[in-house]
């Protein structure tokens, strides 16, 4: 059974008893982490785009643990030239089985550019990924906005839990994140990127009493706090 732990924003561990992912490690300058990169022991990198609040740490983390790092061709190309030794290229759509499980790219509106890059060598496609661990699909939307492209995403995999960015401004509000979990239809629903910024403040206190009414009692919805962990 995977263990989820919430680093903050848009950052989370993903844990078996053999296998440990991170899933974009923005952990320095990030007000909400309760680690730092140097704490961070993993086999799997995972990086939905190339933003600083999304790259954050990976690179860094990559050189330190030769663990593999997954993302878009685009912007695996920007960890092989950093010189990270264990890069899998994908992209939208692609699936691939790794040691630690399957990953299928998913789309996600939002923008692409790398941070850092200022020759634009490295725009990339952001995207999402759907994560297989012990036969546990965790879904991480990355940074989108509401899409039509949820309902296939639900009607095809059994989602157990769906990690959606409700912040606003950039990504999905709580409103847009309500009729998300109605297309995907995970067991669990946990809201993130959300309250770094007064530009992505919202308040959740409704948004529990929310999904389980729109999903008449099907979806639960739970709010984590940086440090805490969740049984998918």
């Amino acid at each position: 059974m995977p263990t989820l732990t919430y680093h903050g924003h848009a950052c989370f561990e993903v844990s078996t008893e053999d296998y440990t992912v991170i899933i974009d490690p923005w952990l320095t300058d990030n007000p909400q982490a309760d680690v730092g990169p140097e704490q961070i022991e993993c086999r799997g990198i995972l990086v939905t785009h190339g933003h600083a609040d999304h790259l954050g740490n990976a690179l860094a983390i990559a050189l330190r643990t030769n663990a593999e790092v997954v993302t878009t061709a685009e912007l695996a190309q920007y960890f092989i030239d950093g010189g990270a030794g264990r890069v899998y290229p994908m992209h939208i759509g692609g699936s691939h089985q790794f040691r630690f499980g399957s990953v299928r790219l998913t789309p996600a509106l939002h923008g692409g550019s790398v941070a850092g890059d200022e020759t634009g060598k490295y725009a990339c496609t952001p995207c999402g990924f759907l994560l297989d661990m012990d036969g546990k699909v965790i879904y991480h939307a990355g940074d989108t906005g509401l899409s039509a492209e949820m309902a296939l995403i639900g009607k095809r995999h059994s989602i157990a839990c769906a990690l959606l960015p409700v912040g606003g401004n950039y990504t999905m509000d709580p409103d847009d994140a309500v009729e998300a979990v109605l297309m995907l239809k995970p067991k669990v629903v946990i809201p993130m990127h959300v309250n770094t910024f007064d530009t992505i403040r919202q308040d959740l206190s409704g948004f529990p009493a929310t999904v389980k009414t729109a999903t008449k009692g099907k979806t639960t919805a739970v709010l984590l706090k940086p440090g805490e962990t969740l049984d998918v």
